[in-house]
C-alpha cells in the first residue's frame, strides 16, 4: 500500500511513515471495531491523527472519513493536531480542584502564553486539562510525559516549567 496506490493527498509531504501503518491496517481491515487500534497505532507513530492519516486509514479500510474523524474526535485520547515536545496533563478531579487546580492552570497558562489545549509558539509544550489523574494523594498534580509532580503551587509549577526550558536550551547549545 504505497502512499499514491492508496489515494494519499499528501503530495509526498507527509512525515508521516505511512507504511509502518501498512501492516496494522492490513491486520484489522476487516475486524469489525478495530478502528480504535488502527487509529491508535496511526497517532503511536506520527503522534496525531492529521487529515492525511485518516483519509490513508479510510482507504485502506474501506471506512468513510467522516466515521474515522468522529471516532478520532469523540475519544479523549485522540489528538488531530500536534502536540508538543512536553505534554502537560494537569488535573482537574474533585481533590485537584479543591486544592487549586485553576490557580495552577492560570501559572501554566500564564508563563507559558498558551490556553488550555493549546501548543507554545516554538512547539515545546502543549496544556490539556484531564478528568482525573489517580493522584490524588498528590493533588493539585500535573504529569509531564508521564512523570507526575504534586503538592503544586504557582511557584512550583513556574520552577519546573523554567527548568525544562533550560534544560532544552542546554541540549540545543550542545
Amino acid at each position: 500500500m504505497s502512499c499514491e496506490k492508496n489515494g494519499c493527498k499528501c503530495n509526498g509531504n507527509s512525515e508521516f511513515k505511512f507504511v509502518q501503518l501498512d501492516p496494522v491496517i492490513e491486520k484489522y481491515k476487516n475486524v469489525p471495531g478495530s478502528l480504535i487500534k488502527i487509529l491508535q497505532a496511526a497517532q503511536d507513530i506520527n503522534g496525531f491523527l492529521s487529515k492525511d492519516i485518516i483519509n490513508y486509514i479510510a482507504n485502506g479500510t474501506g471506512i468513510k472519513p467522516a466515521k474515522i474523524y468522529g471516532v478520532a474526535t469523540f475519544y479523549a485520547q485522540f489528538r488531530t493536531k500536534p502536540i508538543g515536545k512536553y505534554l502537560i496533563m494537569l488535573c482537574k478531579g474533585t481533590a485537584c480542584h479543591v486544592n487549586g487546580a485553576d490557580m495552577i492552570e492560570e501559572a501554566i497558562c500564564e508563563e507559558l502564553n498558551i490556553a488550555e489545549g493549546e501548543t507554545t509558539a516554538d512547539g515545546l509544550f502543549t496544556l490539556n486539562c484531564v478528568a482525573c489523574l489517580g493522584c490524588c494523594s498528590l493533588s493539585p498534580v500535573m504529569m509531564i510525559n508521564g512523570e507526575a509532580f504534586g503538592k503544586l503551587t504557582k511557584e512550583s509549577v513556574k520552577k519546573i516549567l523554567y527548568e525544562l526550558r533550560n534544560q532544552e536550551r542546554a541540549e540545543g547549545v550542545k
